[in-house]
């Protein structure tokens, strides 16, 4: 879908009267057209233009029914707030637009809950209520053009099109060639979310000053108690990433331009310094340690002091290159002097245990639901990885998953002999032995194989970095965001292969709304002639819907058509 610069009508030319009767496709192009023009508002420093495109676009229908469907449809639309309402019917999606004003507006405190972290910790989130997460929501889609016109090239967390993958990317650019840097300053903020500075925000973030206060003031309850919030953006809001992200933004072109204006752009250049981030975690190179000790970290320091944060001394280091350093999950380390990516340790280690648990807590039931279990797990940690050099430890882990799954089967029949059990659970495809695998009914009536994922089969493809410039709301990178989304789904379905067919098919459109279909959308598989009244599961009967078009149609009897590109 394209959609130029020019003005774009911020009203629906027939408002719906109820969720169902929404035009989801004009609600889109309503949203981004105005996203358009607060981008370019910003790109020429026309700020009292951009405040009130920013005001205009939080009061239209549109964005509030983007707003809403939003936070109806993502993960976390089952969990509520310390209100403990949840929008879960249409009746009560449409009521909460009406809802979603500025004027009385007060926020609720957040529910405080602890997940676990990798190393064992606990990492605190707060869940804002429905509605407060609505006008998070909501006030969002006026910050993002905003912030994305001042973000750091190098800046990959959080952020529209970038990815883990990128950052890694960005990194092997900056230090895998012989001349390339080969000090590391590996650097962690100190509970970045949790001490970010108030008064800091609201001077300088550029949205509503008002209700951003409002958010930042509304407290936690926690055990029944009321604590107040003096500081930080609370994990958990929909708006709090980008907050942090607006935080930082600057870390790189700020320290980029200190160093050109105290050594002169040219000796500056030779100091081989690269800024790459990731939300709160970010790396910078050098040619030297004593640069990066001398220059580089005092003025880190003072940058984040400005905002209320401070380097964590524990987890904040210099490295070699040659001794090699963690980031993201990876390990980045030079073996006579070239540049390998692999799992770090500490990755495969917790992945591992993860599995080991679901395998363990799961003893009873029965083989097919295991390997559901465990299909997705499996899938994700080794598409995560296959950009990188991954195969060593594919292989590694396929041997420990298989020693936990063949414990698992042996403890289900202590009376049987080995092979007994090797027959039950474990079978030969092609020219592979010892699958675990179950045999099921496949659609059409006959037998099959349902096998586990096979982590050794992974293909090792490396990732095509974003283009460090490219901005989601100028429409001369509309066609190059278009392309670089389509084919980031078509790699993340690869091992779906109906789905990626269908996804291919469509032009990666939802075949009823015609927007596109992304991971954050989500997609529905839907029979153009119902199962039940003898339709095929064969492709030319399938088409991929949004979940919330998905509903529509069901709920309307709205007949489907099979798109067909021009």
């Amino acid at each position: 879908m394209k959609v130029s610069g020019r003005k774009t009508g911020s009203a629906l030319s027939h408002a719906p009267d109820n969720w169902y009767a929404v035009d989801w496709r004009r609600v889109e192009w309503n949203v981004r057209g105005m996203q358009i023009r607060i981008a370019k508002a910003t790109r020429e420093g026309d700020w009292r233009r951009v405040k009130a495109l920013q005001r205009m676009l939080t009061r239209t229908l549109s964005a509030k029914l983007y707003a809403v469907r939003r936070v109806t449809q993502n993960q976390g639309a089952r969990t509520a707030g310390v209100d403990r309402e949840r929008w879960d019917s249409p009746e009560r999606r449409w009521e909460a637009i009406g809802r979603l004003k500025r004027r009385g507006y007060k926020p609720l405190p957040l529910r405080r809950v602890f997940i676990p972290k990798a190393n064992g910790k606990e990492r605190p989130l707060g869940i804002p209520t429905m509605r407060d997460r609505a006008m998070q929501a909501l006030y969002l889609l006026a910050l993002e053009p905003v912030s994305e016109s001042m973000s750091d090239p190098n800046s990959y967390g959080f952020r529209l099109n970038r990815s883990t993958a990128d950052a890694m990317s960005q990194i092997f650019v900056a230090m895998s060639q012989k001349g390339s840097a080969r000090w590391v300053l590996e650097a962690d903020i100190k509970g970045c979310f949790d001490w970010i500075n108030h008064d800091w925000l609201e001077n300088h973030v550029p949205m509503d000053r008002e209700i951003l206060r409002k958010w930042l003031k509304a407290g936690l309850i926690y055990k029944g108690q009321l604590q107040a919030t003096e500081a930080g953006t609370p994990q958990g809001g929909i708006i709090s990433p980008t907050l942090a992200n607006v935080t930082l933004n600057g870390l790189e072109r700020k320290l980029i331009a200190h160093l050109g204006a105290k050594f002169g752009i040219a000796k500056a250049r030779k100091l081989k310094v690269n800024v790459v981030r990731y939300a709160d975690d970010f790396v910078i190179t050098g040619d030297s340690k004593e640069m990066l000790e001398r220059e580089v970290r005092p003025w880190i320091e003072a940058f984040l002091e400005a905002r209320g944060l401070q380097l964590s001394e524990e987890k904040t280091r210099i490295v070699h290159i040659d001794e090699g350093f963690d980031f993201l999950g990876w390990n980045f380390r030079k073996y006579s002097g070239k540049l390998l990516i692999k799992p770090s340790r500490k990755n495969v280690q917790t992945f591992y245990r993860k599995v080991a648990e679901t395998i363990s807590g799961n003893k009873t039931v029965k083989q097919e639901d295991l390997i559901r279990l465990l299909d997705p797990m499996l899938r994700g940690w080794a598409q995560y990885h296959s950009p990188v050099v991954a195969k060593q430890a594919y292989s590694r882990m396929e041997h420990l998953v298989f020693q936990r799954l063949w414990w698992w089967s042996k403890r289900r029949h202590p009376q049987k002999s080995s092979s007994w059990v090797r027959r039950k659970y474990f079978h030969s495809i092609d020219d592979r032995q010892w699958v675990f695998a179950v045999r099921t009914v496949r659609d059409d009536g006959s037998w099959g194989l349902t096998e586990m994922y096979q982590l050794s089969g992974t293909v090792i493809r490396r990732h095509k970095k974003i283009k460090g410039e490219f901005h989601p709301f100028d429409p001369e990178w509309e066609q190059y965001g278009e392309q670089l989304r389509q084919a980031r789904l078509w790699d993340s379905m690869r091992y779906r292969k109906q789905w990626a067919k269908l996804y291919m098919s469509q032009g990666g459109l939802c075949a009823h709304c015609g927007c596109a279909l992304t991971d954050e959308t989500g997609w529905h598989d839907h029979h153009l002639e119902y199962r039940m009244h003898g339709g095929s599961d064969r492709l030319f009967n399938r088409v991929l819907l949004h979940p919330h078009c998905h509903q529509q149609v069901h709920v309307g009897k709205l007949a489907v058509t099979k798109p067909v590109l021009s």
